[in-house]
């Protein structure tokens, strides 16, 4: 980029409050924003984070805490090491033209470095993933159990900062307390039916409550809230400074460089001058509307969507980017991370929206469209279900569908936001989420679904079901779909009939998890000019914020994680190369 380029921006109107000064400016507190500032803080750089909301972690906290990350240490040590032509060929066969053989590369060689730092170097830790096998079984290369999972943690060490870690979403949670996937879930679901499980959840619950009668929420933090919360813990002991409720409105441009932004807070506008590098991080665009428009085909048709990602986030960098010559990529297949989700009722007014990552898969379950007809093998991905609702929704309708289960199903597992035995479904039924019938004509007829082809699909789907069969979708055939089952369930872990009245059932639109389209950069995550396609000097990417290196596809749990992480450290790696040669800097 040419070093005397200006770029005209329009300066606050309003006057500045107060100005800050550091090395590394990161905005944005999820996993890519937060691994970007501990690592640059470990490096010996003074680094601020600006978080638009009032708590950080942003979408990697409410996510189910997966890094798909090949050879790891875990991996070693467990005896899973691969040559890298393996995860590379797989990715081949998944991702197609998309491809990029520079990235990918740097990626797989990298990520695992990336772990290595982090847990020698910080209160991060993780686990082998043993629950996530990856997503496709395609001919030509091995299904692999290739994902990492964020440790649990215990809150407490986070001591008076407990309180800046965002939440779960709520209605995942019990009573306000995460349940991990695995052995945790297991040990809840068989909590009435083995004496081991009974004995565990209830020491789980005893805590939980203590915890809410000393410290307002609960100190037994899993999934993607643990991965934040050792992060947070990781930039609280390097010193990171951490600021809540700054929204950023503009990046400051210097002759083609970028030294900053300006924010807006509740009490005036901040700029924050960055000596080295910004970094945006603010978590893509899943509350975008006008973005959304344009990207998902969708929501342009007139299918309102409904993500599980913070409305917080609203594509605040992408915009920023694009205003001093950067590109978000137009062309993805797919340019959001898919995901089936409930809309909830809250007693504010407001609606929840609850990500169904697993429920799906359990035996006794099938999902509807409004024709009464199954459309999808209930148990595939969580994208491939969305995809697969799209094709199969008429032109000029509306795409959403009803999962369906009967007594016996929802009691043991649960649906969506509805917890299993012993807790209550009154609360459910009465704000409508959950749609009761004593038979499936009453159900029918209440979701207002054709309640003639509908008892035909269910008496159809039992016939085989019986016997642990699924002719039409081949369910329970591949080794994601029979992890998502129920291993003690047989003789396929994935197939039961749906015939203990009375009968429920959920209601699904499209969501996501998040997006993949974003900034366009090279392989050290610097964000790169549209005209030159050289980068832009000071400015950086992570997380959703950079174009996902999957190139719109879905692969494996964690392929959003994983790279956010990598990158972000990679990208704080590069920055204090560049600060170690660099001379001296005169900020404005």
């Amino acid at each position: 980029m040419n070093a005397t380029t200006q770029y005209s921006l329009q300066m606050p109107l309003l006057p500045i409050r107060k100005q800050y000064e550091c090395d590394v400016l990161v905005i944005g507190s999820g996993a890519g924003g937060l691994s970007s500032a501990v690592t640059a803080a470990h490096d010996g750089l003074k680094v601020i984070v600006a978080e638009k909301a009032s708590v950080f972690g942003g979408t990697s906290a409410v996510s189910g805490g997966w890094l798909w990350i090949p050879n790891t240490p875990h991996a070693e040590r467990e005896g899973q090491a691969e040559p890298i032509a393996a995860p590379k060929q797989y990715l081949k066969n998944v991702l197609g033209e998309q491809y990029d053989e520079t990235k990918i590369h740097t990626y797989l060689t990298q990520a695992p470095k990336m772990v290595e730092f982090f847990e020698k170097n910080t209160e991060v830790k993780f686990e082998i993933g043993r629950a996530v096998p990856d997503f496709f079984d395609v001919s030509g290369s091995r299904v692999g159990w290739r994902s990492i999972v964020a440790a649990p943690y215990d809150g407490r060490l986070l001591g008076q900062h407990l309180h800046v870690l965002r939440p779960a979403i709520p209605e995942t949670t019990l009573w306000g307390m995460g349940i991990a996937s695995g052995a945790d879930m297991k040990h809840f679901i068989n909590t009435f039916s083995a004496i081991s499980s009974f004995v565990y959840a209830t020491k789980r619950v005893l805590r939980h409550f203590i915890d809410l009668i000393f410290r307002k929420r609960s100190t037994q933090i899993v999934n993607g809230n643990a991965l934040v919360a050792r992060l947070l813990k990781s930039a609280f002991d390097q010193q990171v400074e951490l600021l809540a409720n700054h929204a950023m409105t503009e990046l400051v441009c210097v002759n083609g460089r970028v030294t900053g932004a300006y924010f807006s807070t509740p009490t005036g506008i901040v700029k924050i001058t960055a000596k080295h590098a910004v970094v945006l991080a603010t978590g893509g665009f899943p509350h975008d509307e006008q973005r959304k428009r344009s990207l998902f085909k969708h929501v342009a048709e007139g299918t309102p969507h409904h993500s599980a990602a913070p409305e917080t986030n609203t594509g605040d960098g992408l915009n920023a980017a694009e205003a001093i010559g950067a590109e978000v990529e137009q062309h993805l297949p797919w340019s959001g991370a898919w995901a089936p989700v409930s809309l909830i009722p809250r007693l504010d007014g407001t609606l929840g929206r609850f990500p169904h990552l697993v429920e799906r898969g359990k035996p006794g379950l099938i999902a509807v469209l409004a024709n009464g007809r199954r459309f999808t093998n209930e148990g595939d991905s969580y994208p491939a279900f969305i995809k697969s609702l799209f094709q199969q929704t008429a032109s000029g309708e509306q795409a959403h569908c009803w999962l369906i289960c009967d007594h016996q199903f929802i009691r043991r597992y649960g649906l969506g936001a509805v917890k299993p035995f012993p807790i209550s479904m009154q609360t459910w039924l009465d704000n409508g989420y959950l749609k009761c019938g004593e038979n499936l004509q009453a159900l029918a007829n209440a979701c207002g679904i054709d309640p003639v082809q509908f008892q035909q699909t269910v008496a159809q789907y039992n016939l085989h079901a019986r016997k642990g069969q699924d002719p039409e979708f081949q369910r329970g055939t591949t080794p994601y779909q029979k992890a998502q089952g129920d291993a003690d369930h047989k003789p396929n872990p994935c197939i039961a009939p749906i015939e203990s009245g009375p009968f429920y059932a959920v209601e699904v639109v499209p969501g996501s998890l998040g997006t993949f389209a974003g900034l366009i950069t090279d392989e050290s995550a610097r964000v790169l000019h549209k005209q030159t396609r050289q980068p832009i000097e000071g400015l950086y990417a992570a997380g959703n914020d950079l174009n996902s290196i999957m190139g719109g596809q879905y692969p494996s749990g964690g392929i959003t994680l994983g790279p956010a992480m990598t990158f972000g450290y990679l990208a704080a790696k590069k920055i204090a190369e560049h600060a170690q040669a660099a001379a001296p800097f005169e900020m404005s």
